[in-house]
């Protein structure tokens, strides 16, 4: 009897305590956040015959694109759904109504088995024709459903073959469709006409288009385009920089776009406090051809046109973005504010100027496409570059050094002249 009270009493404590676990343990799932959704990616391949052609590092583009998909295949975060198109693929007639029908989804979206997928890309040959327009409304439909972000990369040697469907309307579709859906374009020709065609898609959703020519160059970017599609979505903000210090808009930390025209400076404007460090960037495009040397300037200056620091960039030969930055500490404020206990800001004119130029005939508007990043944080402490204690921001340092070097001529001379007399003396 006892031997019986004690297991029915126990057996009463443990459905108690389950009890209780169970009433603790609802609630706090119920608190927890929800995942975030998974972005999704396709790779949209060109298999078209011009792919056999042996021009990057010396092999195929057929190759070379293989490769860079085993690399890319082994790096695409957890988070990731993946899925694998291509175009051209499968039809190695003549008939160009049939062939510009070619494309299918070689691996679908979904969690990423690594093995399947290279198996399924190690399968691929060069083929047929190039369907661009056919393909990225295939993909735009395989990408369908969900929260996350999405994002189509096209991979190509050449222009699509397949008119009159247009490539770039068929972006301007995808676009209005308001599905927050981004093609990047990589073309593996440095062609004009395949250049412009892939610039329009990339704009039209808001992408990029870069040029490609060797095995690591692509790589790389395919790698960079999907870790892009697992971060935080940063829309940019469209700004318009002045013709001047005076007028220029006032921007907070974050991302914007902007234009400027060939031979065109624009100004922004940053109020910063003490104790905080600006880092700015500056990125412009050439989406059109331009003349082989160029060159981006960024200047950090004050509302008096005095300079503060400078960050520069130039190169030679063809080039699709080229970029600038630069930092500047300001120091903790040792007294002064500005009327209501808080200490009062700077405000630091940014000048951006490129040297990108063109022959007469390419169009001037609109200007050059301008990416601009600008954030505030905590200065440093003990900061090493010589910026925050001040070199580079202003006259004086080169007034020490003008002194500095008189005061070592003058020396240098004595001792020259005393060293002769001495030896004429002797």
């Amino acid at each position: 009897m006892i031997t019986s009270k004690r297991l029915t009493a126990g057996v009463g404590i443990a459905l108690a305590t389950l009890a209780a676990g169970l009433g603790t343990a609802i609630p706090a799932a119920a608190d927890e956040a929800p995942a975030a959704p998974s972005p999704k990616v396709e790779l949209v391949l060109d298999v078209s015959g011009s792919m056999r052609t042996r021009d990057i590092d010396g092999q195929s583009r057929m190759a070379a694109a293989k490769q860079a998909f085993n690399d890319v295949l082994d790096a695409v975060p957890e988070q990731v759904r993946l899925g694998i198109r291509t175009l051209g693929a499968n039809y190695p007639g003549e008939d160009r109504e049939v062939g510009c029908k070619d494309t299918r989804q070689l691996y679908p979206v979904g969690p990423l088995d690594r093995t399947e997928a290279k198996a399924a890309v190690a399968t691929l040959a060069p083929t047929g024709f190039t369907p661009i327009g056919p393909a990225l409304l295939g993909a735009a439909d395989d990408l369908e459903g969900g929260d996350g972000s999405r994002r189509i990369i096209l991979i190509t040697d050449g222009e699509d073959t397949c008119g009159p469907l247009d490539p770039c309307e068929v972006a301007r579709e995808i676009a209005a469709r308001g599905t927050h859906l981004v093609v990047d374009t990589l073309g593996l020709v440095p062609n004009a006409k395949i250049r412009q065609q892939l610039t329009c898609i990339a704009e039209a959703t808001g992408g990029t288009y870069t040029a490609v020519q060797h095995k690591e160059e692509l790589s790389g970017r395919v790698k960079q385009l999907v870790d892009r599609a697992a971060e935080p979505v940063v829309t940019p903000v469209a700004t318009e920089g002045a013709g001047s210090c005076s007028a220029a808009p006032e921007l907070k930390p974050g991302l914007y776009t902007d234009r400027a025209e060939i031979a065109q400076h624009r100004w922004y404007r940053v109020e910063v406090l003490p104790g905080q460090e600006l880092r700015a960037s500056a990125s412009v495009a050439a989406d059109r051809a331009v003349d082989d040397d160029y060159g981006v300037l960024l200047r950090a200056v004050t509302v008096h046109g005095r300079e503060i620091v400078r960050g520069s960039e130039a190169g030679t030969g063809r080039t699709d973005v080229i970029s600038s930055g630069l930092r500047y500490p300001k120091a903790e404020a040792e007294d002064g504010d500005d009327g209501d206990g808080k200490p009062a800001a700077e405000a630091v004119c940014l000048q951006l100027a490129h040297s990108f130029s063109a022959p007469a005939s390419v169009k001037r508007s609109p200007g050059l496409p301008v990416e601009l990043t600008v954030d505030l944080v905590d200065g440093p402490d003990n900061a090493s570059d010589v910026a925050a204690f001040g070199l580079g921001r202003g006259w004086w340092l080169l007034g020490v050094l003008v002194l500095t070097g008189l005061v070592a001529g003058l020396l240098t001379g004595w001792l020259s002249r005393w060293r002769v007399a001495v030896w004429r003396t002797n």
